[in-house]
């Protein structure tokens, strides 16, 4: 059987190189508001190309696309993916246009080609495998879950998940993403944290002013920078109380976990050009380090920002940022204690305007589907699977594990140099590849598991 997936991929990979490039043709930007319907006429096509019921599904913002198919087993597997990309912003910085797929040294170059539409397409191609290995039928039933906001926190996708939960029951679901890390080997995770989006508007004038009066008028940057140093440390501590209450540590194995994955410091460091990480961590502790939640910065608007100088006084000023949370923590939670912290320090009149949050999540090692998903990583890629008892990004995971209380796996096409959110965002021909048989053994086998 495992032939039979094999040839089938190698076969057809050209095909779904193509077929994902149409997909990628599509400015699918969420944030911007671009692109959308077009995609979900395309998404829900690609689904019915394959036999699937397909059912859109209106939120208060981008539609859900849901693809049904029904197999030999009453078992169901969930494949959960997004349509929607980040911006290509800074275009200037492609070395190609993001919506111009294209192909350079064995990879496949375009906004997406990673994240999220090439694991999605890595999917589509594992149906297509297993259904021509085994004459036609699957060997359970499936569910794909296709939705378009996460790149802007899915705001709208709890509602549906909450008010679907009966439609979704299924046994184990696929999430997002997957690959391999730099050295190779296939990569798997039992958590994400959660994050906190929010943004904090300061304004201390009703407009700008001549900086010939800053001895006696307020400056709005320069409250914004006072909020910002009551918030964090220099050692990257956070200050806001009670920020740390009752998180999850490392336990004994995930411990042993992080101690077998890879030691990957100077590859970081050479990618990023670093000289040291924060705090200067290194070994098992910066492994660990995944479990610190979080205060990061996105960005900042004050003041005058075109070529040369204007000597003003800003009287509005503003900022964008993201708190990680770990396992432990609650996104409404955190929102309180940084509206008390502002209030307590003399910041009540900073508006504070919440954009999104997603809450953490992580599942223990021992699941058999878990297993399920290490075993057959290592016949795709020949390698054994390490698995990350927590990684820093973020996802709706929880609403999927905790609400239909299931494992989920991950099994994916991406590598560390795919360049997620930035310019050149590519994936490796090969590793697609690769990632598509990784899926196509997991649904063939997922009915015996």
């Amino acid at each position: 059987m495992r032939d039979a997936i094999n040839g089938y991929i190698d076969e057809h990979l050209d095909d779904y190189i193509d077929e994902l490039s149409e997909l990628l043709k599509i400015p699918t930007v969420s944030a911007q508001k671009r692109g959308i319907p077009e995609t979900v006429e395309m998404v829900k096509a690609m689904l019915e190309k394959r036999g699937l019921t397909v059912q859109i599904y209106e939120t208060a913002g981008n539609p859900v696309v849901v693809g049904r198919g029904s197999g030999k087993s009453d078992k169901t597997l969930m494949y959960y993916n997004h349509y929607d990309v980040q911006p290509a912003e800074p275009l200037e910085l492609w070395t190609s246009p993001p919506f111009e797929p294209t192909i350079r040294d064995g990879k496949l170059y375009a906004r997406g080609a990673g994240d999220d539409k090439g694991e999605f397409v890595s999917r589509l191609a594992a149906l297509d495998a297993v259904l021509a290995a085994n004459d036609g039928e699957l060997p359970c039933n499936v569910i794909f879950v296709v939705e378009g906001e996460e790149e802007i926190g899915s705001p709208n996708l709890a509602p549906f998940v909450i008010d679907n939960a009966d439609e979704l029951a299924c046994d184990a679901c696929i999430w997002e993403f997957g690959g391999v890390d730099d050295k190779g080997h296939p990569t798997g995770y039992l958590g994400l944290r959660g994050a906190l989006m929010v943004e904090l508007f300061v304004k201390t004038m009703s407009q700008d002013a001549h900086s010939g009066n800053a001895h006696a008028l307020p400056n709005a940057a320069w409250r914004l920078v006072r909020v910002l140093s009551s918030l964090k440390d220099e050692e990257e501590h956070i200050l806001i109380e009670g920020f740390y209450d009752g998180i999850m540590t490392p336990s004994e194995l995930d411990k042993e976990l992080f101690e077998k994955l890879p030691d990957t410091e100077s590859v970081v460091k050479e990618r990023y050009d670093l000289k040291h990480f924060l705090n200067n961590l290194s070994g098992e502790g910066l492994k660990e380090a995944v479990f610190n939640p979080t205060c990061n910065i996105q960005g900042i608007t004050t003041g005058y920002q075109a070529p040369g100088g204007k000597t003003v006084i800003p009287a509005d000023a503003s900022v964008k940022i993201d708190f990680r949370l770990v396992p432990g923590q609650s996104v409404d939670d955190i929102e309180q204690k940084l509206r008390a912290h502002l209030e307590k320090h003399g910041f009540g009149d900073v508006e504070v305007v919440r954009h999104g949050g997603i809450a953490p999540f992580k599942q223990d090692a021992d699941n058999p589907f878990i297993q399920l998903v290490i075993d057959t990583a290592e016949e795709a890629f020949g390698k054994e699977m390490m698995i990350d008892p927590l990684i820093g990004g973020s996802g709706p995971i929880a609403l999927f594990g905790e609400t239909l209380d299931i494992p989920i796996g991950f099994a994916g096409v991406n590598y560390p140099d795919g360049k997620f959110h930035a310019p050149d965002e590519n994936v490796v021909i090969d590793i697609f590849a690769m990632g598509c048989k990784h899926n196509a053994y997991i649904l063939n086998r997922f009915a015996e598991a």
